[in-house]
């Protein structure tokens, strides 16, 4: 149930509100916006009479929620989300960020020359993994602490904050200078690791899983907020279809109707989406244009030889090219 308040409410009114309400067992989200301050309430609402709450002085309207996520629900938060990762660094709310780096971490000197590279080329954020999930044991799985090490040091030869996946709970410690934690698809549904990451402060990168509906998507980034850390970023990396011309097909559509159902940012990944790398250049200028907040896009400094997915990494030379048409889509992308 959301309630709308009137303009100028009286603070002593709505504590009020809110403390009664609280006494009922019901947890409070509070959306202050330009226009309209919000109420949300959390909890079984069936038991209470809308028409007495509609009769308080402080009360525009109250409207039932349907959805069964809340905290993540557009009608419990009007305005868009904004993530705000290191110093100042923001994503959502009409502030465009593009994630760029390698698949794997491999050795010291191609993550700091590609970390370099990419942000020459404009990227606000190094993406590389350290903890690999991959489809056979017999492929290469990571250098686990070694690579958070190596992208931490990109990160102060660079000054770009860092992304990077969470495998396991018991990984959480390493993680602590890290700036954003990925969620991938294959963990979209790892409940107890997505409630512990509720607990953290740190902005979350939560991937859409190999086959999950939107709404799953958005009831895991629920399990995220319910645990009190609002700073969620969606992104959208393909699902698995009847179609094999592409490693997965990437479903652009997501865009506008998150944008309709939440508040949160989203991104997208169209490298693990096509698999291929002259697809990143046209699928990140749709999603530019369909309205998406960024941009997650694999770069390597040697595609044929990297240790995996090197053929959807872009080099540097093709990460430029691709920067330079989202920079050309985004003054006439969707919002």
């Amino acid at each position: 149930m959301i309630i709308l308040l009137k303009n100028h409410a009286d603070e002593t009114q709505v504590a009020s509100l809110q403390n009664w309400l609280k006494s009922m067992g019901y947890a409070i989200h509070m959306s202050v916006g330009q226009q309209q301050t919000i109420m949300g309430l959390i909890g079984d609402t069936s038991r209470l009479d809308i028409d007495v709450i509609k009769s308080l002085e402080i009360v525009e309207n109250v409207q039932r929620v349907q959805e069964p996520y809340k905290s993540a629900n557009r009608k419990f938060h009007a305005d868009d989300s904004v993530v705000e990762v290191g110093a100042g660094l923001k994503i959502g709310g009409g502030h465009f960020q593009v994630i760029a780096g390698p698949c794997s971490v491999e050795t010291e000197e191609q993550i700091v020359y590609v970390a370099r590279r990419v942000k020459a080329a404009g990227a606000g954020l190094l993406r590389g993994g350290a903890f690999k999930p991959r489809t056979s044991p017999y492929a290469f799985q990571g250098l686990h602490e070694e690579g958070i090490r190596l992208l931490l040091l990109a990160k102060k030869e660079t000054g770009l904050p860092v992304v990077t996946e969470i495998m396991d709970i018991a990984h959480l410690p390493l993680f602590e200078e890290v700036d954003v934690i990925q969620v991938g698809a294959r963990n979209m549904q790892n409940f107890e690791l997505l409630k512990v990451l509720g607990q953290t402060r740190k902005p979350i990168l939560l991937k859409r899983g190999l086959a999950n509906t939107i709404q799953e998507w958005l009831m895991s980034a629920e399990y995220i907020m319910a645990g009190g850390n609002d700073n969620v970023i969606l992104c959208e990396r393909g699902i698995r279809t009847f179609e094999t011309a592409t490693r997965n097909t990437l479903d652009l559509s997501a865009v506008p109707v998150l944008r309709r159902l939440t508040h949160l940012p989203v991104v997208v990944d169209p490298s693990h989406a096509t698999g291929k790398a002259e697809l990143v250049k046209p699928m990140a200028a749709a999603a530019t244009a369909a309205g998406a907040d960024g941009l997650m896009i694999e770069v390597h400094n040697d595609p044929p030889h990297a240790l995996s997915d090197g053929a959807q990494s872009l080099t540097p030379e093709a990460f430029e090219d691709v920067m330079a048409t989202v920079n050309a889509v985004r003054p006439y992308a969707c919002r």
